[in-house]
């Protein structure tokens, strides 16, 4: 009678394993895609009619400092996941829209393939080298347990610092950090349901999402400042300057054409300071021309001012305050 009577207890119990939900991944607060609309709007604060114009940033050394991804087997020099910081910031920046990003950690290998290939290589300059690291790594497993019931949730936390360093001075001009998150959670009732083992893959999505953030936040820093590139040439009443449709330049734009102010060293701080230059004239985009960043420029026309008394290499265009 004892046996019979614990048949529907068994019974019920196994119907209810059946219905343990299936492991749950919470990867990040937000999805790429929203992180990746928040980079490209970065700017939506500004006037409407602004459009970005991009800025050439290098990625230098970014190193992971913390215990994560070391071994006996990997010194200092093999920086694993260091590696893995410049892939995932390189791909954030290009996917932001706002950037033109140049390599710089894999510099030697463009110089060795320039010897092969019997092609100079030249450098171009930036408007800022990005430094950071990966400061902050943990991950902890947490769960609650009942009379019939428990669950268990893996959790992976992560933070970067990033700094922003001017080329040309070596001073630090801005800093951001970014933190992420991400977990993986499952369940079970009088022992039946789901389980949830080692996700390696929770720590790559908890780093991409402090990357992602650290990004939105230094984005409004380098977009304020002032755009600027240079006059090519000016050939009968037209005037070619630098910079085309993938730096964000577009026909009907306006621009301010400026002398280049004289540059002092700073007796206070030894900085060089260079002084406000004169507007001359303004410039209007008819067209642009060239088929990569590499290459391509825009044709414009003096709309109010004049240049023909001045030397175009000591003059710079801007984008309009």
């Amino acid at each position: 009678m004892k046996l019979i009577a614990l048949f529907p207890m068994v019974a019920l119990l196994a119907a209810c394993a059946t219905q343990a939900p299936a492991p749950k991944r919470v990867d990040a607060q937000h999805s790429m895609e929203d992180q990746r609309m928040a980079q490209q709007q970065a700017l939506a604060e500004a006037e409407e009619e602004t459009l970005t114009l991009k800025r050439k940033i290098a990625i230098g050394r970014l190193t992971n400092e913390t215990s994560y991804g070391r071994s006996l087997l990997r010194d200092k020099h093999n920086d694993v996941v260091g590696k893995q910081l410049v892939d995932m910031l390189s791909k954030a920046l290009t996917e932001s829209g706002n950037f033109i990003v140049l390599e710089r950690p894999d510099i030697g290998r463009l110089q060795e393939e320039s010897k092969l290939t019997g092609q100079s290589m030249s450098l171009v300059g930036v408007d800022a080298l990005i430094l950071g690291s990966l400061t902050e790594f943990g991950r902890k497993t947490v769960g609650e347990r009942a009379f019939l019931s428990a669950t268990k949730k893996q959790v992976a936390f992560a933070k970067v610092d990033f700094r922003l360093v001017d080329v040309k001075t070596g001073h630090s001009f801005h800093t951001s950090s970014g933190a992420g998150e991400a977990s993986i959670e499952a369940g079970s009732i009088a022992g039946f349901g789901s389980t949830a083992s080692y996700d390696g893959t929770l720590n790559d999505k908890a780093i991409n999402q402090a990357i992602s953030e650290a990004v939105n936040v230094f984005s409004k820093t380098l977009l304020s400042r002032q755009w600027h590139t240079y006059i090519l040439s000016k050939e009968e009443g037209q005037i070619f300057i630098a910079g085309g449709k993938h730096q964000g330049i577009r026909p009907e734009m306006l621009f301010d054409v400026k002398t280049e102010g004289k540059t002092i060293v700073s007796k206070q701080t030894g900085f060089p300071i260079t002084l406000p230059g004169k507007k001359i004239a303004s410039i209007k985009v008819s067209s642009v021309f060239g088929d990569s960043v590499t290459n391509e420029g825009a044709v414009a026309t003096v709309i109010s001012g004049s240049i023909k008394s001045y030397n175009i290499d000591k003059l710079i265009v801007t984008e309009r305050q």
